[in-house]
């Protein structure tokens, strides 16, 4: 399913859904399918609760049959509950990836997340631990190091992959950086030269530009977008159709009328597209769910003139029909004027 490549001279390779806790929920991994990413994860999950079959935890991993492969990521500084949550999801699971990027206080403060990379060998013996305990592919994203000291990426890189590792995925920043300063591909291109196994680069890829820089510079057999998918899962896409990986004809929101749209009136209709099928989906899989609607309307109007009367909407709506019956009309009428 993952296989190494070389350097990179234009063709195409795969691209990620990041997981994010409050962001990639199942609706949302699928719309960003049919939007052009090749793989999506489900948002990073406590292993202790999964352990311990707590609804809400278990309620993250729900997937669905045009999600294949199926990847969950857990996260937890317990051994012991990451082997039994993985054994656990191990039974409808594709791949298991593991969380050791997360940089978030309530992840690192239990030596979860990142905060493992301070502690290299407990973080092999886990991985170490599980690949013996299932019989499906693992898989870990990390961070370049955490800050205090010599990143040690490159290192734990190496032992993850004499151990049996399917694949590495790296985030270009340390835990103490967390989200400031700008990625280091180069790091990341160190990796990729030192093993043998599948590296996926993350960070700060946000285009069609930047995701050809980063490929050209590390050279990574695929590439994970976080932040640049959040209300924009047609980033994909978008990408794609800028690098010659699709043709227009492929992308499901560009119509008849679309080169009659100026530029402002084709962001409206791009969102549109990805709200109507986001709700759908929600409809057909999970259910229409307050949490989850509210903070996408939220994001995928973002930057959008007039975005502030979403926040109004969701406080003036009486039900989440009526809710979605408001933001639909909000986008269909930014379609419909001119731009000035």
């Amino acid at each position: 399913m993952f296989e190494k490549l070389g350097e990179w001279k234009g063709e195409r390779r795969p691209i990620f859904l990041a997981p994010m806790a409050g962001v990639t929920d199942l609706p949302y991994r699928l719309l960003a399918r049919e939007c052009g990413a090749d793989f999506t994860i489900t948002e990073f999950t406590n292993s202790t609760a999964l352990s311990r079959k707590a609804t809400t935890s278990w309620a993250k991993m729900e997937s669905h049959p045009d999600e294949e492969p199926f990847i969950p990521q857990i996260f937890g500084g317990d051994v012991n509950d990451m082997v039994t949550a993985a054994i656990l999801l191990s039974e409808s699971a594709d791949i298991i990836d593991l969380n050791f990027g997360c940089p978030a206080p309530k992840v690192t403060k239990i030596c979860a997340g990142a905060a493992l990379m301070g502690e290299p060998d407990n973080l092999v013996n886990m991985v170490k631990e599980i690949i013996e305990n299932v019989d499906i592919p693992v898989t870990a994203k990390m961070r370049l190091g955490t800050g205090s000291g010599e990143n040690n990426v490159l290192q734990i890189s190496k032992e993850l992959e004499s151990i049996g590792v399917s694949r590495i995925c790296i985030h270009g920043r340390t835990l103490k950086q967390r989200y400031m300063g700008e990625a280091d591909w180069s790091q990341i291109a160190e990796v990729v030269q030192a093993v043998n196994v599948p590296v996926v680069a993350n960070g700060d890829v946000v285009d069609a530009k930047s995701a050809a820089a980063c490929l050209k510079q590390t050279a990574a057999s695929g590439l994970m977008i976080g932040r640049g998918a959040i209300g924009r899962p047609n980033i994909f896409a978008e990408i794609k159709m800028e690098l010659g990986w699709m043709t227009e004809k492929e992308v499901p929101w560009i119509d008849e009328r679309w080169h009659k749209l100026d530029e402002l009136q084709q962001q409206f209709a791009t969102r549109s597209w990805c709200w109507n099928r986001y709700v759908d989906l929600c409809r057909q899989t999970t259910g229409l769910r307050a949490k989850w609607m509210k903070r996408h309307a939220i994001s995928f109007t973002k930057g959008l003139p007039g975005s502030k009367k979403v926040r109004s909407m969701m406080h003036e709506t009486s039900s989440l029909e009526e809710f979605n019956d408001c933001i639909q009309k909000y986008l269909d009428d930014g379609i419909n004027a001119s731009s000035e």
